[in-house]
């Protein structure tokens, strides 16, 4: 058992990466929702500026490419969701199973 024990540690310790890049990434999607959101608040405090029927063909690629990065924002969110729930049953897996592991991780 004493012989299996840093490779129980370098497993636990791969999980926890990835548990970090999962949550890299979910800070990543954060932003990228975020940025759509600013741009659109600051076209509806500056709409008094402009007529929309004269921009039109600004304000619609705009509103797409919003809209797109609202959408590439939620997935990522949503993919390091499932990620991050995924490391987590498995780091529970390998506690209920190697008491060493009870020791250090909470």
């Amino acid at each position: 058992m004493a012989s299996e024990d840093p490779l129980i540690i370098n497993e636990a310790q791969l999980i926890l990466a990835e548990k970090r890049t999962s949550l890299s990434t979910l800070r990543t999607g954060i932003a990228v929702m975020a940025l759509p959101m600013t741009v659109l608040s600051f076209l509806v405090a500056a709409s008094r500026y402009y007529h929309p029927s004269k921009v039109l063909g600004l304000l619609i690629p705009l509103v797409v490419l919003c809209v797109a990065l609202s959408g590439l924002g939620v997935y990522l969110v949503v993919r390091a969701v499932l990620k991050l729930r995924h490391a987590d049953q498995v780091l529970a897996q390998l506690k209920s199973r190697h008491s060493l592991l009870r020791e250090f991780i909470a």
